[in-house]
């Protein structure tokens, strides 16, 4: 688990650290306000629950760094970083896939944040990892450019992929 840490911070209030329960909500939160932001909302179907069993169960496969600033009514969580680790078979050593970095608007410019990813770069270096890993939507200017502000490099010679819906039900009944 990452300590603390205000460095970088312009209020000293903030801390990034490991999710916990509690959290959940505010999480489930940010990640609606990310899907609205990536004008998806109406993609968006996740409940709480969902997320809860995902970060917190036995043996978690998903993981989740948080955001966290003092507030009149509390400590309170104002973005987050939902990651899962992946596996280079080059390298023969995991890395982190940096599902979600979401920070809620009236938060930004503040340093958060690069601290969440500063925190994931951390874990990949107490643990061996050897990639921090993400993805971008192709118009999403202000985040390119803070990423590459930070050395981050596109990876455009690689296109994604996915399976869903009917096509992955498809598919799968193939392996029946």
């Amino acid at each position: 688990m990452s300590s603390p840490t205000n460095s970088g911070f312009s209020e000293t209030a903030a801390s990034i650290r490991r999710a916990e329960p509690a959290d959940v909500p505010a999480i489930t939160d940010l990640i609606y306000g990310l899907a609205e932001y990536e004008k998806a909302r109406h993609e968006c179907t996740v409940a709480p629950a969902q997320i809860e069993a995902a970060l917190f169960s036995p043996e978690p496969a998903v993981f989740a760094h948080v955001v966290e600033v003092a507030a009149a009514d509390g400590p309170q969580v104002v973005g987050t970083a939902i990651w899962f680790r992946n596996f280079s078979t080059w390298d023969g050593v995991h890395g982190i896939y940096l599902e979600d970095l979401f920070v809620a608007p009236e938060h930004r410019g503040r340093g958060y944040g690069t601290a969440l990813l500063a925190a994931l770069a951390e874990e990949c270096a107490t643990k061996g990892y050897t990639r921090l890993t993400w993805s971008v939507l192709d118009w999403n200017a202000p985040s390119i450019s803070f990423y590459e502000s930070l050395g981050a490099v596109a990876q455009d010679e690689w296109t994604a992929y996915r399976l869903s819906g009917n096509a992955l039900a498809e598919l799968a009944a193939q392996a029946r």
